[in-house]
């Protein structure tokens, strides 16, 4: 990679509202940014730079670094690290048990796991909603839509929260050693379906093992690579989202009032919570060729970042971007499950398991909630909160 002087610093220490301001400024004076931190990599701050880059894989791929920093050191996880053609039939297979008739089946279940998971935090008055609601909620809800054996949950959360916080650490041999553990779990559940297949309408397994491209299956080790992919893109996400979500409803106390007084309201405050709190900044593409963005030339083979957190705040899509606007006209416009074919395939889960964790927190709080403590950030990839201690009014 070419060395020119860093525009930022994505290893800098961050707080809740930090790294919104610096990617405010960067999207007015530096919108297309360099720098030298997490092995150098380019930064697309506006929302048309992020969206084409997100779209247009034929300039951009995913196959080589698909995410900042690079953290994919055992192997290569259909269907994020494949563009098309190669990624299809993977999220052919997958789509049909993400849409929104799977979600609205997982719901209640969904609800009653929630229940069940606020429901210490509740006898004590409150508790850490990151540590000890939201790491666990979304292991029980990807165990529950996998089908997987409820004995195996324990060692699922274990190893997926190691890897995370291994990769906010920048702890590489940690990252190694706990995705190879995600993988054996992912092999373990593979040869189960083998052993015990199930209907592919209903288990994804035993959907991709069903599947054909061209006449011919799915290699085990790339469907193994595809269960380790979602293990941990369905588990991450949820958990900050629920952090960043508490921390600014304690801030407005008035608007967690509204919702609380009006649930139908949560679904579209979901909408906005997305948009301004997205939880993605490290997807990645590489230049096929040398393009120029933002009056710069990046360079073939060399990283970009897309940050989807700073394009969800561009005020030249979303005026007023850093403030809560409910039912904003263009809401649906938001990248926050991303655009082109890498789009988040389980975005109607996600919406769901948010808006049912919203709505049972606010339920189980009638007086309401505050931040009780300091809270702790993730780093890249992801951006939000991993700790938030709240009080119980």
């Amino acid at each position: 990679m070419t060395k020119i002087i860093a525009d930022f610093d994505p290893e800098s220490p961050e707080d809740f509202d930090s790294a919104h301001a610096e990617y405010a400024c960067l999207r007015r004076e530096c919108p297309v940014a360099h720098t030298d931190g997490l092995g150098g990599f380019w930064a697309l701050t506006r929302y048309e730079d992020v969206k084409r880059a997100a779209s247009d894989y034929s300039a951009f791929t995913t196959t080589q670094q698909n995410v900042v920093p690079k953290v994919a050191f055992t192997g290569r996880r259909p269907p994020l690290h494949l563009d098309p053609p190669e990624h299809t039939p993977y999220r052919k297979a997958l789509n049909p048990l993400l849409g929104k008739e799977r979600a609205d089946l997982l719901e209640p279940k969904t609800r009653a796991l929630t229940r069940a998971a606020l429901a210490p935090l509740v006898a004590k008055g409150g508790g850490d909603i990151c540590v000890e609601f939201s790491s666990y909620l979304p292991v029980q809800v990807f165990g529950e839509w996998m089908r997987m054996p409820a004995q195996w949950l324990p060692r699922l959360h274990q190893a997926g929260r190691a890897f995370v916080l291994a990769v906010h650490m920048n702890q590489p041999e940690t990252m190694k050693e706990t995705s190879l553990a995600l993988y054996d779990i992912a092999r373990a559940l593979i040869a189960l379906r083998h052993e015990q297949p199930e209907d592919p309408a209903l288990d994804p397994t035993s959907a991709l093992l069903a599947a054909r491209h061209e006449g011919e299956a799915l290699t085990d080790e790339l469907i193994v690579g595809t269960v380790r992919q979602v293990l941990v893109v369905g588990i991450v996400a949820p958990m900050v989202m629920v952090g960043n979500m508490a921390v600014h409803l304690s801030r407005d106390r008035a608007l967690q009032d509204q919702l609380r007084a009006d649930p139908s309201l949560v679904p579209a405050a979901i909408e906005e919570f997305l948009r301004l709190y997205t939880p993605y900044r490290g997807f990645a593409r590489t230049a096929v060729a040398d393009v120029e963005m933002g009056g710069r030339c990046i360079h073939a083979g060399e990283p970009i970042a897309l940050l989807y957190a700073s394009a969800n705040r561009d005020e030249e899509v979303f005026p007023d971007g850093d403030q809560f606007i409910l039912n904003r006209p263009n809401i649906g416009e938001h990248l926050a499950f991303g655009r082109g074919p890498h789009n988040c395939p389980g975005l109607h889960i996600g919406r769901m398991e948010l808006k049912v964790a919203l709505e049972e927190l606010l339920a189980a709080t009638p007086q309401g909630f505050e931040v009780s403590g300091e809270v702790t950030m993730s780093r890249w990839p992801e951006i939000g909160a991993l700790s938030v201690p709240l009080r119980f009014l």
